[in-house]
Formats: structure tokens, C-alpha cells, sequence
């Protein structure tokens, strides 16, 4: 099967997908309101429609993506199928950025958060790319992103520690827990303005991931500037991780499951995996966050926690197979 087909049909699962966003939730509409909701967008149906399931559908949609890109652009430049968003600890800053902000009572303040977000994020890939800079072994890189994290991590709970505000505790725990609920189309921006440079560098990386994958000494025999390819993807995947977290809290497994479920199809080519792996991970969360509305329980379940409980034994089931394929 071709690359553009697996596209092509990851493409049109997504479209589905998000029609059925569209036209199930807690409130129902009849076809003669989807009607009204397209003539009258005004109109209660339109509203239901166009600023409610509309705009939250499209920012999963979009944040998962973005979280897919990440992932299988740090499975390629660090040749391990564990990496992800969350293990070079971008995840980590960004939430401990926007876990400040609320923290400090600015979260009211339009777009304060979702730029702290970013600036944490940035500030952790900056420290990878100099570290990168220095210490060229991808398994230091790890080792290094790992350390972040925990730092990140422990200076969050740090957050809940001190803060002051059982109400800003309670807001940074539920930004963490990850969730598109109530967002609206300046998130879907904010996340696509990242996504879009952030796709154009995965792009320019995508050919340098194919060499790498032979190895360190093969790639640089082949003439690949090894530093500017680190540094291009590094960019693109905490720039794609951080607008995600910025929009939407922090989403587990999405980064880590969905490049493994396209790898095989494009014959484990790690520069022609990230395009599937993005569509996919639009997919998941899309259909994740449809499960979360319509399950019926009495507070919506949040979608970090519904894509962490349905992740892990889905990557378990795909470990499991890989290691009978190794043995094999």
C-alpha cells in the first residue's frame, strides 16, 4: 500500500470522525436544526453547532496532530520508539509555564497562559538544542530530556505545593489533566499557527530522518549535517508539543501511539511516517474526545486521563506484538 493511500484513508477516517463530532452530543438536534444550524448560524442550533462542537472538535483535531507530528519526529531523530512529546520534558515546561500563570491569578488575562505555555516550551528546547549542540549521542539527549522533565515535574508540584489558592490549584490540576472542552476557534489559531511552521521544518527534516535511521557515521558519510538536522527537528517537535499543551493541558500516549500505528504501512521510513503519524494522532483525539462527551457519567471524563486509560494497554498490545515479531 502506498504512502498517499494510507493518507488518503487516515484522511477520510478523519473526515468521518469529525462529522460524527458534529452531530452526537449531550444535546441532541434533529436533521431539521442542523439545517437551521448551517442557514441560521445565529441561531440556537448554530450556536450549538458552530461555537460549541465545531470549534472543540477541530482543536482536537488539530492538537492531536500536532502531538502526533511531535512524536514521530522525536522517534526518528532519536532512533527509539519510546520517544515522545513527554520524555524530552518540552511537555513538562510548557506545563510548568502555563501552571504559573494560574497560579499567579493570570488566567484570566487572555492568551497569558497559552503564551506562558509556549515560553516554557521554548525554553526547553532551547536547552535541548545547546545540549544537543554539545553532546551528540542520542541516548544523552534522552537522558538529558528525562532530567527536564523530572525538574519540570517536581517544580509543578512545587506549584500545588505553595500556591496560596485552593481555586488556582484546583485550575492548574484541571489544565494538567488535559482537556478541549469550551475551547473555541482563537485556540484552533493558536495551535495552527504553530503547526503550520512547525510542519514546513518537519518537511526540510524528513529526508536527514531516513539517513539517520542507517546510523550516526553512515548519515555523515552520506553528507548529512547532522547538527542542523537535530536542530531543525528538535524546532519542530517542541514548537508542535508546545502549542498542544498550550491549547490543550497535557494528552498522553497520543505522541507515542499514533506513530506506531502507521510505521508499518510506510515500510518503517521514518521521514515518510510523519504526515500518517499526524493524521492519526488527529484522529485519536478527535475520536477520544467524542468518547469523553458521550460517555455517560456525571462529570465529563478529561481527555488526558481517557487517552492515558485507553493508550496504555493499546501500546502494551502493540509492544506485545513487535517483541513476537522479534522473536519471530
Amino acid at each position: 500500500m502506498t504512502v498517499a493511500r494510507i493518507n488518503l484513508m487516515l484522511a477520510l477516517a478523519l473526515a468521518v470522525a469529525l462529522i460524527a463530532a458534529l452531530m452526537l452530543g449531550e444535546v441532541g438536534l434533529s436533521l431539521a436544526q442542523y439545517a437551521q444550524a448551517f442557514s441560521e448560524p445565529a441561531s440556537g442550533p448554530g450556536l450549538i453547532l458552530w461555537q460549541v462542537r465545531a470549534p472543540r472538535a477541530v482543536c482536537a483535531v488539530v492538537v492531536g496532530a500536532a502531538l502526533g507530528l511531535s512524536g514521530a519526529l522525536m522517534q526518528g531523530l532519536l532512533r527509539n520508539p519510546l520517544a515522545e512529546p513527554g520524555v524530552l520534558g518540552v511537555s513538562a515546561t510548557a506545563s510548568l509555564g502555563g501552571g504559573l500563570v494560574l497560579v499567579a491569578g493570570a488566567g484570566m488575562v487572555t492568551g497569558a497562559v497559552e503564551l506562558a505555555a509556549m515560553a516554557g516550551a521554548g525554553i526547553g528546547a532551547a536547552a535541548l538544542v545547546a545540549f544537543a549542540a554539545r553532546i551528540r549521542a542520542p541516548e544523552a539527549l534522552i537522558l538529558f530530556g528525562v532530567a527536564l522533565s523530572s525538574f519540570a515535574g517536581a517544580a509543578t508540584a512545587l506549584i500545588f505545593n505553595l500556591s496560596p489558592s485552593p481555586v488556582a490549584t484546583a485550575e492548574v490540576m484541571a489544565w494538567l489533566l488535559g482537556s478541549v472542552q469550551n475551547r473555541g476557534w482563537g485556540d484552533v489559531l493558536w495551535v495552527s499557527a504553530a503547526l503550520v511552521p512547525a510542519a514546513a521544518l518537519a518537511r526540510l527534516s524528513a529526508p536527514g530522518l531516513k539517513a539517520l535511521s542507517l546510523g550516526d557515521e553512515t548519515a555523515r558519510t552520506l553528507g548529512l549535517p547532522l547538527d542542523r538536522l537535530r536542530l531543525l527537528a528538535l524546532i519542530a517537535a517542541s514548537l508542535a508539543a508546545g502549542a498542544a499543551v498550550a491549547a490543550a493541558g497535557v494528552i498522553g500516549f497520543v505522541g507515542l501511539v499514533a506513530p506506531h500505528l502507521v510505521r508499518a504501512s510506510v515500510r518503517a521510513d521514518p521521514g515518510r511516517v510523519l504526515l500518517p503519524s499526524a493524521l492519526a494522532g488527529g484522529l485519536i483525539l478527535v475520536v477520544a474526545d467524542l468518547m469523553t462527551r458521550i460517555t455517560p457519567t456525571d462529570q465529563e471524563l478529561k481527555l488526558g486521563v481517557f487517552t492515558a486509560l485507553v493508550g496504555a494497554p493499546l501500546f502494551a498490545l502493540i509492544a506485545w506484538r513487535a517483541a513476537r515479531a522479534w522473536r519471530v
